[in-house]
């Protein structure tokens, strides 16, 4: 029954004019990045470790300066945007008790509403990473020894095999603002409110991380370790700050999924 109101959500999606426009601002980015960085390729940094440097050298680094440039606010917009609209969506257009009169149990509604969120987050950050490397391969190479070195990547293939890793990083990396945004999605009939507050997450967390007075109470914070996975590309990047960043989203989402599951569940619905 999940598998239905999967295929279902998939095609309604796919219908629908914001995920192409969404989609395709993630790709654009990575396309422009790739067009400056041929164009006007940045100066050697004193200490040689800039990685839009060394995306300027290397298309198989484009990748890294693009999941650079969107993972802090583009990516979150463009997640929070699917999850906000799931439910606060199909409310504010009049949907949502008639798609509750079919005998598909409300858990079930939201584990398949859910499931199309994740896709199409997931595949809005393969496509930053995918375009990014097709540009930039196509415009600066694959291959630059010197290049390769800096970055402490040994090959063209433990490039790919990290960039792979690094993707799938920033993707879980946008758990908590997600879950957020579709908690307050399943509260709300108003989409902007329950896009907005996914937004509002990944920013005031990044704002308060910025603050040093806040001290250790920063690492608490869901975007702490956001960029930890540049640690891949660096010869002595420490791995357990991606480790803690992978661990760091878990009780968020179990959170906020826990209340979306259990107000709506209970929620009076006549929207």
């Amino acid at each position: 029954m999940i598998r239905a109101v999967v295929r279902t959500e998939l095609a309604k999606q796919l219908r629908r004019p914001r995920t192409w426009v969404a989609l395709g601002l993630v790709v654009a980015v990575p396309l422009i990045i790739a067009i400056a960085l041929r164009t006007n390729p940045p100066r050697q940094p004193e200490d040689g470790r800039d990685f839009f440097f060394v995306a300027g050298h290397s298309g198989l680094f484009v990748p890294v300066a693009a999941l650079l440039a969107t993972s802090h606010f583009l990516l979150i917009v463009v997640v929070s945007l699917f999850a906000g609209d799931a439910i606060a969506g199909e409310a504010a257009w009049g949907n949502l008790r008639y798609l509750l009169v079919r005998p598909v149990p409300r858990g079930r509604l939201l584990a398949g509403k859910l499931a199309v969120v994740a896709v199409f987050s997931i595949v809005a950050t393969m496509l930053i990473t995918l375009t990014a490397l097709s540009a930039g391969g196509l415009l600066l190479g694959f291959k630059v020894p010197f290049v390769e070195r800096l970055a402490g990547v040994s090959g063209t293939g433990d490039a790919i095999w990290r960039l792979v890793q690094a993707t799938g990083y920033v993707a879980w990396s946008m758990s908590s603002m997600i879950a957020f945004g579709f908690m307050v999605s399943t509260m709300t009939d108003a989409v902007t409110g329950a896009v907005g507050a996914g937004v509002g997450l990944g920013v005031v967390a990044q704002i308060l991380d910025a603050i040093p007075a806040l001290g250790h109470l920063r690492g608490g914070l869901p975007t702490h370790h956001l960029e930890a996975w540049t640690h891949l590309f660096a010869p002595d990047g420490s791995r357990g700050d991606i480790v803690r960043g992978l661990i760091l989203p878990v009780p968020y989402v179990a959170v906020f999924l826990g209340v979306a599951w259990w107000w709506f569940r209970r929620k009076d619905v006549l929207s």
